[in-house]
């Protein structure tokens, strides 16, 4: 298990080196390298559920503006 720490970390600091060296799709491509290492690990299993609910939670608080619903914050 402690190799995919070492390659996680290798995969941020590549992002890094990249972001330095203003190349963003390798910073792109090493941080997306390093979240899907992460959520492979027991700690970042849960990242997606908590990525679901926070934008359920989102959705459901942005849903009766954007419609218009009676008791939506009027403007002015």
């Amino acid at each position: 298990m402690s190799s995919v720490g070492l390659l996680i970390l290798f995969a941020v600091l590549g992002a890094f080196i990249c972001a330095k060296t203003r190349s963003a799709a390798g910073a792109v491509v090493f941080s997306l390298v390093a979240l899907v290492l992460f959520i492979g690990t027991p700690v970042g299993q849960g990242l997606p559920g908590a990525i679901g609910g926070l934008m359920s939670a989102v959705d459901q608080a942005t849903t009766p503006a954007l419609e218009g619903a009676a008791g939506a914050p009027a403007d002015g």
